[in-house]
């Protein structure tokens, strides 16, 4: 495969003028789930114009036919580049895109039906803000996905500050505004495999910046793996994570959990998971996961710089 970048065959229908969004969805081998994530693009009510660009970040099939066939419903381009990583593929995005807000979800989420409507209100009451966190929930009719939504649930609720802002950020559903951001070289260090949403995150709290929580603009994490899928997806991501909260250290950003928070936030998932929703089984499928990923993490923090920025990233 050539190392250059090239447009996949899959005609953009282009609307008319610049979009006011442009929604920017990096994939890797995950068509069918993308599948699913543009059928929510395609049924959103009341948002502003918008385009959607997928980058295929060198997966082993080129864009299927049910994915071109999009193009009827949306303002679709795909783009196909080598694999060179999620940071490299949303940046291939940025700089494609021509919207006034850039928007990035994943592949495997769905976007609830008046999402850019709600979120293209709140940008639009909120001119002092550049950076928007969407509020995430699970997938609750699956196990994985009820471990996912009892943990945003908690970590949302935690990280809310009382301005609004949120101490969080992913990029399952992120928004931001192109003229005050300079995003011509692209938003995320390419050098960061994973966890390149909290080193951007850590970037906006030098500056003393964080995301506008838009509470009723919601994406859902619909998950597409089975536990023990999850489980060695986890060891994978952790393995790359630890070298993104190396920059992260070398910036002197401290995201510090205590051990009594630490606990806190442990019995606070308890009593949450009580929801009949939820359930406690997926407390401890939850507990699991995270446990396994910070005794990576540790393991791999030889000299113990990392601890701090670490424990909160693995935690939650």
């Amino acid at each position: 495969m050539s190392e250059r970048a090239t447009d996949a065959g899959v005609a953009p229908n282009v609307s008319v003028g610049a979009p006011e969004f442009s929604v920017v969805i990096a994939s890797f081998n995950d068509w069918r789930p993308l599948h699913e994530c543009l059928r929510s693009l395609a049924e959103q009510s009341g948002a502003p114009n918008f385009e959607v660009i997928v980058v295929d970040d060198g997966s082993r099939e080129t864009a299927p036919e049910f994915i071109a066939a999009w193009n009827k419903r949306l303002s679709l381009r795909v783009l196909r580049q080598a694999h060179a990583g999620i940071s490299a593929a949303r940046n291939r995005g940025v700089q494609s895109s021509r919207g006034e807000v850039v928007v990035f979800v994943d592949a495997d989420c769905k976007l609830q039906k008046h999402c850019l409507a709600v979120l293209a209100a709140v940008i639009s009451d909120h001119p002092q803000r550049n950076y928007f966190q969407l509020r995430l929930i699970g997938d609750s009719t699956r196990l994985v996905g009820r471990a996912e939504e009892l943990r945003l649930i908690i970590i949302q609720q935690h990280m809310l500050q009382p301005n609004g802002c949120i101490r969080y950020l992913n990029t399952a559903g992120f928004a931001i505004r192109r003229e005050q951001t300079g995003m011509a070289g692209g938003v995320f260090d390419p050098a960061a495999q994973r966890a390149e949403d909290t080193l951007f995150l850590a970037n906006l709290m030098q500056g003393g910046e964080l995301p506008f929580f838009v509470e009723n603009a919601i994406v859902q994490h619909a998950i597409p793996l089975n536990l023990l899928q999850c489980l060695l997806k986890d060891i994978r991501s952790a393995f790359l994570e630890a070298r993104t909260y190396d920059v992260i250290a070398a910036k002197g950003v401290k995201f510090r959990v205590s051990h009594r928070e630490r606990l806190s936030l442990l019995r606070l998932m308890w009593a949450t998971s009580a929801q009949r929703s939820i359930g406690r089984l997926a407390w401890f499928v939850l507990a699991t996961r995270q446990a396994l990923r910070l005794v990576i993490l540790l393991g791999l923090d030889w000299t113990g710089k990392r601890f701090e920025p670490r424990v909160e990233a693995g935690l939650l």
